[in-house]
């Protein structure tokens, strides 16, 4: 037994080391902070901070900012544990935490519900190939991020797992349908998320967020096995992130053809994406477009936040011009709503079939089950003539592009909504919601009709201190050129520093 002056000596010890322990607690919960990606890969190659410190800072951020802004749709946290107690292999992110998206993506044995109460307790039978190839490079999985039923719409809102709120203000919305995992990057959880776009759910909740988010060309990234393409070829994965050079490293770590790939996106000129982010982009044709497609109204603060781009780019020497594809918006979108409801409507069946469950408001949300509905009285050659529609789209867009090499545009008409109202339940009928979802987001989904690669940058913000997207779009395969553009507008514009302030 101690005597007291033991016991005195002890207690001054345990004074001294608490602090001490919080204090270090505190450092590398820090460490996530100032660091992307591949500035913490960096530090895990260094030996500064290991993968286990890295992840349980990153599960701690999340179960305190979680409540909050509701991101996480699953925790995978013993995974996280396993695979770093297994051996990391060694690529360019390896140690670096890492959320997926909880749509379409999946790890055997793991939860995926993709946002819906229909696919409520799903556990994947198959690892996605894109997830084998994160993991190769290094990355740490621990969780999925919140999606919109089926990845719908332009927020992230479900009866599943609720709002997702902006970081920015959580009184609107993150964007969708990766609101999730731009809310869980811009509230500084992790530097980089995975994400998908199928109209633009990469570039939307960029914009909402204040990121930079890439939508690569139709065949660029994997999206196997159990499919190979999604909504005909409207929806493609890749990332929301803060630094240019991260989604372009994590594009080098993720591209190229997978077994049973109908096509596949070119290879990058240079041979390397993350090359091409410091490279001089050249004088650049640049067709200025702030007029959506089908003459909607934009909003005064994001029309001259998309002028003052096309003044930023002109300084850095680029040319210039007022000028638009003449795109027919009424038969691409109608052709779009097509693929993507007979596609709702085939995977809803299959699952009601198995399940021996009626698809119903019980298990899905109003605005799915008019896309199931309408999705279920298509036919074939409204299917084919639908393609036809697109590729006759995509040859006009083309045929444009010989003249410039990208497209400026807004990402979106407005700064982030409010939530609750372009969400699945909105109160109204189909067509009225599908009106409000094009109005706020009439740029984003030609790009996905035509293959095209699309980037948003936040290059500005609103009065009100909420995030605005600026949109630039280029030629079928030519990542690597948006990539240049991209590495020189955050060097004469940069936004790292800027983010939201949470407490």
């Amino acid at each position: 037994m101690m005597d007291r002056r033991q016991l005195l000596a002890t207690g001054a010890a345990l004074a001294v080391a608490a602090p001490v322990r919080a204090k270090k607690k505190a450092m590398k919960s820090s460490v996530l902070d100032g660091h992307d990606a591949m500035g913490l890969a960096d530090l895990v190659k260094t030996r500064q901070v290991s993968p286990t410190e890295l992840l349980e800072a990153a599960i701690a951020r999340a179960e305190a900012l979680n409540p909050r802004f509701n991101f996480m749709a699953q925790k995978h946290y013993d995974y996280a544990r396993a695979a770093i107690a297994k051996g990391l292999p060694q690529g360019p992110f390896t140690g670096v935490p890492w959320l997926l998206k909880d749509l379409n993506t999946y790890i055997a044995g793991e939860l995926t519900e993709g946002g819906s109460r229909f696919y409520k307790g799903y556990r994947a039978t198959v690892t996605s190939e894109l997830v084998r190839r994160y993991e190769k490079a290094g990355l740490v999985i621990f969780g999925k991020t919140t999606t919109p039923e089926f990845g719908l719409t332009g927020t992230t809102e479900n009866k599943l797992t609720g709002d997702t709120h902006n970081p920015w203000n959580p009184g609107h919305i993150a964007g969708g349908s990766s609101g999730g995992a731009a809310a869980a990057v811009a509230a500084g959880v992790i530097p980089a998320a995975h994400a998908t776009d199928g109209g633009g759910s990469i570039r939307i909740p960029a914009a909402c967020c204040g990121l930079f988010g890439m939508k690569p060309s139709r065949g660029r990234i994997p999206m196997g096995p159990l499919r190979t393409e999604g909504w005909g070829g409207l929806s493609c994965h890749h990332a929301v992130t803060h630094s240019v050079r991260d989604s372009a490293a994590l594009m080098d770590a993720t591209h190229g053809l997978e077994l049973g790939a109908r096509y596949a996106a070119p290879e990058p000129e240079g041979g390397s994406f993350l090359a091409n982010v410091g490279r001089d982009p050249g004088k650049l044709r640049i067709a200025l477009m702030i007029t959506p497609f089908a003459g909607s109204p934009v909003d005064p603060e994001v029309a001259a936040a998309t002028e003052a781009a096309a003044k930023l780019c002109e300084s850095l020497g680029h040319q210039v011009d007022i000028a638009a594809p003449k795109i027919d918006v009424a038969a691409t979108g109608q052709a779009s709503f097509v693929l993507i409801a007979s596609a709702i409507a085939a995977d809803i069946e299959d699952r009601a079939k198995l399940l021996g469950i009626m698809p119903g408001p019980d298990v899905l949300e109003p605005i799915t089950l008019g896309f199931h509905g309408y999705g279920k009285t298509l036919s074939g050659m409204d299917a084919a003539r639908s393609h036809n529609a697109l590729q006759a789209a995509a040859v006009t867009m083309a045929q444009f592009m010989a003249n410039y090499d990208v497209i400026l545009s807004p990402t979106l008409a407005a700064p982030p909504l409010k939530l609750g109202q372009i969400n699945l339940t909105p109160g109204v009928d189909l067509p009225t919601w599908g009106a409000r979802a094009a109005v706020f987001s009439p740029y984003t989904q030609i790009a996905n009709m035509t293959g095209q690669p699309s980037m948003s940058l936040p290059l500005a913000m609103s009065k009100a201190g909420l995030p605005i997207g600026i949109m630039f779009t280029g030629r079928y395969g030519e990542e690597a050129l948006l990539f240049r553009l991209a590495g020189q507008l955050e060097a004469a514009a940069p936004w790292a520093a800027r983010k939201p302030k949470i407490s």
